[in-house]
């Protein structure tokens, strides 16, 4: 299927490495130009080479900038004013007992999580809206809707943005702008495969996902982690003209995870 993203200018946040990079190779295969983005130099010199390896011929602009922060978000506006597709994909999670979740564990989630987007999408949206065209797309995850006790911080981010991207759906109306969230499940990212080789070290990694999944996530209908590639092509459809009436949308891409119809 071609996505026509011919030329289209992508930001994509945290594109170094697992979904963010999956989600930018997905873009950048259908052409638009993307801005990858890591917080340090070697990192994102590292994702880029990945790309061009298979695609040869792909737009990038690398951006190194964390984007956790105020100042690092000033950063990515400068050196990129305008896009026409933006892809709120930093965020980070940590497995932590309530009790044990601090103020300051609280903020820095809250920053990460939901600044970012906040502060990017205030800037690009403004934008997008006057062009009477755009993407804003929130990653956030099934977490967002299937609140984990060991992650209570890390969900209720997730929930945020979930609001925040309804509400700045509504801004909208009468243009060619769209702004969803897409909800991954559990991924077969290098943290998640860390995570599952320490919880089960003496078995396989593939019957240590078999087990994680059936004793940690046993309402998955996959049962089993996601690729990340899988993320990244969701993402680039909605992010696509064919997409269009797509718009306020929470899109569950997390293996059938969460049982509920709504």
């Amino acid at each position: 299927m071609n996505l026509n993203l011919n030329g289209k200018m992508a930001l994509v946040t945290a594109s170094s490495g697992g979904i963010g990079l999956e989600i930018a190779r997905a873009l950048a295969a259908e052409g638009a130009n993307v801005v990858m983005n890591g917080r340090t130099q070697a990192g994102v010199e590292q994702a880029m080479a990945e790309v061009r390896a298979d695609l040869p011929h792909a737009e990038i602009i690398p951006l190194v900038a964390d984007n956790g922060t105020a100042a690092g978000c000033n950063h990515t506006i400068s050196q990129v004013p305008e896009v026409d597709i933006l892809v709120n994909n930093l965020g980070t999670y940590e497995f932590v007992g309530f009790f044990e979740e601090t103020d300051e564990v609280w903020q820095k989630m809250f920053e990460i999580n939901v600044m970012s987007g906040v502060r990017l999408a205030r800037h690009y949206l403004r934008g997008m809206l006057k062009r009477g065209h755009g993407r804003v797309v929130f990653i956030s995850s099934e977490s967002g809707v299937n609140p984990d006790p060991e992650m209570a911080h890390y969900g209720a981010t997730k929930t945020m943005q979930l609001g925040i991207a309804r509400s700045l759906a509504e801004l909208t109306k009468g243009t060619e702008v769209t702004v969803n969230s897409v909800l991954p499940g559990p991924t077969r990212t290098e943290n998640i495969k860390k995570f599952v080789r320490n919880l089960f070290p003496d078995l396989s990694p593939a019957e240590a996902e078999r087990r994680c999944m059936s004793e940690k996530r046993p309402t998955s209908l996959i049962g089993r982690l996601i690729d990340p590639k899988e993320i990244g092509e969701i993402v680039a459809f909605v992010c696509s003209a064919r997409a269009s009436v797509i718009n306020g949308s929470c899109i569950r891409a997390e293996g059938g995870l969460v049982r509920s119809v709504f």
